[in-house]
């Protein structure tokens, strides 16, 4: 079997913090560069009408590491939401992941957190972030923002959230990977992130209000086999109803999504064997 090539920075991994600088700077000139106006304003004051808001649990007491990054994680949460606590996505501006979280860690360094490398659990420093970009994606996702970029994590494990189907994760990584949606409608949206004891909530906020909500809906979920590793498939959907009589007035696949499956299927599950 023909092993996969290594990366150079494996080879020589002294080499890897010049990279990430290299790709941090082809990162952000290419945003300078791609013609969007990126959402930057923050506002004091929410705007007066709840579109969605959703709540996620901060601790995991399951993942076989010392509950102290899970601390860290809420630690490094709280830094990012500095950032995006009450950011105006106005008509025709981009919100972009990076461009408002890139200086969260500033004046307050982050503290080792919980990541996943290459579809392994371990620490790393700003570590549990995605958590955020996953609820935002979740929030975004019940509203008529369009999707610009977004990316799964390529090895998926257990979720901590109930309640929502497979296959709605957005993972990031600056230089590299980002979470974009643009306002394409003459409505302001805005960003509201909470939290409690337990739990993190995101919100969003219109400036009026608005004649349609949204659901989202997961089909044709399936499971194959491709050289002894095992995927999920599954197809997004969303639903627009009008909101107050919540009849489904149209339904649009938004994407399909496909991840290696890092955990144990239950008993019975079909796995479809593809070579």
């Amino acid at each position: 079997m023909k092993l996969p090539r290594k990366r150079i920075t494996q080879i020589f991994p002294f080499l890897l913090p010049l990279r990430v600088a290299q790709r941090k700077a082809f990162f952000y000139t290419g945003m300078r560069l791609d013609g969007h106006i990126y959402a930057k304003t923050l506002h004091d004051e929410l705007l007066p009408h709840k579109l969605f808001s959703a709540d996620n649990g901060l601790y995991n007491p399951n993942t076989g590491f010392d509950m102290i990054y899970q601390e860290n994680k809420v630690f490094n949460l709280k830094l990012v939401a500095k950032t995006l606590n009450g950011l105006l996505i106005k008509p025709g501006e981009t919100f972009s992941f990076w461009q408002m979280v890139r200086h969260a860690d500033k004046d307050t360094p982050y503290k080792d957190g919980l990541t996943i490398t290459d579809g392994i659990l371990g620490t790393a420093q700003s570590g549990g972030i995605c958590q955020m970009s996953n609820l935002l994606f979740w929030v975004f996702l019940h509203s008529p923002l369009t999707i610009v970029e977004r990316h799964p994590h390529v090895a998926k494990v257990p979720t901590m959230r109930d309640g929502e189907p497979q296959g709605v994760d957005a993972t990031i990584n600056e230089g590299w990977l980002d979470l974009k949606v643009k306002n394409e409608t003459d409505v302001t949206f805005q960003i509201g992130i909470a939290f409690d004891s337990a739990n993190i909530t995101g919100s969003l906020f219109t400036d009026k209000a608005m004649p349609f909500i949204y659901e989202i809906d997961g089909k044709d979920l399936s499971y194959f086999r491709k050289n002894g590793k095992v995927y999920q498939k599954i197809s997004i959907y969303r639903l627009e109803m009008a909101s107050d009589t919540r009849e489904v007035l149209s339904e649009s696949l938004l994407y399909e999504n496909v991840c290696e499956i890092n955990y144990q299927l239950p008993e019975g599950t079909n796995i479809v064997d593809k070579g």
